[in-house]
């Protein structure tokens, strides 16, 4: 039975199937969605592209005066509501702004930080006044914000950062001492998130904190090997008096916020993600239609056409999640907002709510990214090597994003301990799930998949799911303490994640085909075709990983047998299939899907 996606909570994708009418895709955008998107294009290509070697020299002004430009356009207050002096977009629609804004490079990762991660906490957490006093003039670029919670011994572990913060005898300030690293916009950020200890707190709390207020120090921008032209910086903090009425949200806060809003990050990092991949694909595929090589263009050669092919299947897939799940959000916010008093604290419960997914995304966009890149320099050859080329610096500024909003690892750990812990708090019941499967295998691997196109696709996801349900099962039956098994959950991450990437794609071409005649829309199934084909020797291969180190013997036998079932998929051309997609890309000399 088909399920209204209103209804499902984070990771219950793992348990119920989704009528695709019910779902969002991008081929649905309106007018004044469109119109955004073209703003942000515009801008990206007068303000940002003609610069692109300027902004990478590092020149702290220059990077301040484009956000400030930015702000002045109103791209900065897309998701501030209008009392704020925003314009109260939907989540959907400020996924898809950081999509545009993604292919920006360095401007990218300075814009997303202010409007994210530098506003949101603020937006979210904060009380009147400090929405009055800070968001109404982050959302116009008046003020330029930073996050500051990473410490030279606080990365991952965030919560165990030594920055304190103690009240002052009159009660009106609290003294802050610390050091805060690789923070984003800190050589000419005017407002600061930052996280520090109260006393002897064992949880952090969260300070707004004003640049030039004494006792801010600023340090030197850091070389990186990408992303050069934001700025990062150390941040240090002697005995620097924050105002009371400044502690954002309560005592003890901090790390909730952290949390909350990294969980924000993950999803635009995801969309921003695709963003660059459309572009290093143009850039690609116009060098590959100018490049010849033996007489004849390389974009004739299968070798070239099956690396972008994959290039296309890849970055739509991630499309297709991204704006499934932004969708999920505004449905959720939407309910929300009729039931609680404060807008902010509505946002974060409903971004928060889709853990699971806001993983997923990060960690799949990211690596997305990482393989349209390396490939597409791969397919410039030796000027791929070349700073002369977009693609070069494209390589080596994606390479961040699989460290940023929380190291893959870290989410891959995440997107497997969220869902067996909303299984066990009943949410679903992956357990029962599992010994249904178990008792009627025989009926579900006989059961006939009649001829039609979609049902048979539904059929193959819908063992995709079955199979992780298993080896979730099969695992937490074995271990008391998953948190040791890394690689173990590492590959059950890959599997769930695989998951939900596949059914996103299938719920939007199948939702595609009412939208496109039958010859235009003979690609599409294309990508879906490949992408399943693949995903399905890839979540058998993770399985019998995941099996192998955890049960032997007879156990092992039967387990492995039935999730060889479960991922089977007949046999297809996979290779005219590709051609196919890269010739269309090819004759577009752009990514046109």
């Amino acid at each position: 039975m088909m399920e209204d996606f209103k209804n499902l909570k984070s990771g219950e994708f793992l348990v119920k199937d989704i009528d695709a009418k019910n779902i969002f895709i991008p081929e649905e955008f309106n007018e004044e969605q469109l119109m955004i998107a073209e703003t942000c294009k515009s801008f990206v290509e007068t303000e940002i592209s003609p610069i692109l070697d300027k902004i990478d020299s590092g020149d702290r002004e220059l990077m301040k005066n484009l956000l400030k430009k930015s702000g002045e356009l109103g791209l900065m207050g897309i998701s501030i509501p209008e009392e704020l002096g925003g314009f109260g977009q939907s989540f959907i629609t400020q996924m898809l702004a950081a999509e545009i804004i993604g292919g920006a490079y360095s401007f990218s990762v300075a814009f997303m930080c202010h409007t994210g991660i530098g506003t949101l906490p603020i937006m979210y957490y904060g009380n009147d006044y400090q929405r009055q006093q800070y968001v109404t003039k982050l959302a116009t670029g008046e003020l330029i914000g930073a996050y500051c919670l990473t410490e030279p011994g606080a990365g991952s572990d965030a919560n165990s950062g030594k920055t304190s913060a103690k009240l002052s005898e009159d009660g009106k300030h609290y003294i802050l001492n610390g050091q805060k690293m690789w923070i984003t916009n800190g050589g000419f950020c005017d407002t600061q998130v930052v996280f520090a200890k109260i006393d002897n707190d064992r949880i952090l709390s969260a300070f707004i904190v004003e640049t030039k207020m004494p006792g801010v120090v600023i340090g030197q921008d850091e070389h990186k090997m990408g992303i050069k032209g934001s700025s990062t910086t150390q941040i240090y903090y002697n005995d620097v008096k924050v105002p009371v009425e400044n502690l954002l949200g309560t005592r003890g806060e901090g790390f909730r916020i952290a949390l909350s809003i990294l969980h924000m990050g993950r999803m635009k990092l995801g969309s921003n993600a695709i963003g660059a991949a459309k572009a290093s694909i143009n850039q690609t595929v116009n060098y590959a239609n100018e490049r010849k090589q033996f007489g004849t263009l390389i974009s004739n050669f299968g070798a070239i056409k099956f690396k972008l092919a994959e290039m296309v299947i890849r970055t739509f897939a991630q499309e297709s999640a991204i704006y499934r799940v932004s969708n999920d959000i505004d449905s959720l916010l939407n309910k929300l907002k009729t039931e609680y008093t404060d807008y902010g604290h509505a946002a974060v419960e409903a971004i928060s709510h889709f853990a699971v997914e806001d993983a997923i995304l990060k960690v799949y966009g990211s690596e997305m990214l990482s393989y349209v890149v390396d490939e597409g320099v791969q397919i410039h050859g030796g000027m791929g090597f070349s700073a002369e080329m977009k693609i070069e610096r494209g390589y080596r500024d994606s390479r961040i994003n699989r460290i940023f909003e929380g190291t893959n690892e870290i989410n891959r750990l995440l997107i497997v301990e969220s869902a067996i812990k909303n299984s066990k708090k009943g949410i679903y019941d992956l357990s029962k799930e599992a010994d249904d499967i178990i008792t009627h295998f025989d009926k579900i691997i006989n059961e006939p998949a009649g001829d039609d196109y979609f049902i048979k696709k539904q059929r193959i996801v819908k063992n995709f799911k079955r199979a992780v349900i298993l080896i979730i099962k099969s695992v937490s039956d074995t271990f008391k303490k998953l948190v040791e098994e890394q690689e173990i959950q590492n590959n059950m991450a890959d599997i769930i994640s695989e998951v939900y990437i596949s059914e996103s794609l299938l719920l939007r071409i199948q939702k595609l085909e009412s939208m496109k005649d039958g010859g235009t829309f003979a690609i599409y199934k294309d990508i879906l075709d490949v992408y399943l084909n693949d995903s399905a020797n890839k979540i058998y291969r993770l399985s019998l990983d995941a099996i192998g180190s955890h049960i032997e013997g007879e156990n092992a036998t039967k387990l492995s047998a039935m999730i060889m079932a479960l991922t089977k998929h007949p046999l297809m051309n996979v290779k005219e299939a590709r051609r196919r997609i890269a010739g269309k890309l090819i004759e577009d000399n752009s990514y046109k899907f």
